[in-house]
């Protein structure tokens, strides 16, 4: 699976250790960056990450910031992204389950690694139920796309 992953200033940490993970499951990966710890804007790698999630350059994507919030925030606005905000494996679950979540957002400051490593790797392998679900994910696609305005791209 090839997933793209980026984070701010407070998530770079847990964005290397997530790398690790992924790259031992044997995952391409694509880093947008932070590539430091120095402060940075969260919405300069949340949009290219979720662009390359909603453009098919990425099965899904991980975001990471200090609370978890600014990412799933500026994640949501980019046309077609399911951006689900875990702070454990029952929230990764469902996310995938039953909202066909296609980018996760994690607070760095708030779940430690082992954490971390549970609740990427229950995201991973959680696949989408649809049934009912999937006429609910296409209510929530409707919204966007009767927002969407084809002069505004």
């Amino acid at each position: 699976m090839k997933i793209a992953i980026a984070c701010d200033h407070r998530g770079y940490e847990a964005k290397e250790l997530i790398k690790g993970i992924l790259k031992r499951g044997d995952h391409d990966v694509i880093d947008f960056g932070a590539n430091d710890a120095k402060s940075t804007d969260y919405p300069e790698y949340a949009i290219p990450c979720s662009l390359a999630v909603a453009n098919g350059e990425a099965d899904c994507g991980i975001l990471i910031c200090g609370s978890g919030i600014g990412m799933s925030i500026t994640a949501n606005k980019v046309h077609g992204i399911r951006a689900a905000l875990c702070h454990d494996e029952l929230t990764a679950e469902l996310s995938r389950r039953h909202n066909d979540a296609n980018v996760l957002c994690l607070p760095a400051m708030l779940v430690n690694d082992p954490l971390i490593n549970r609740i990427v790797g229950t995201w991973l392998e959680t696949k989408f139920e649809a049934g009912r679900h999937q006429r609910r994910v296409d209510k929530m696609m409707e919204i966007e796309h009767y927002h969407y305005k084809e002069d505004e791209k």
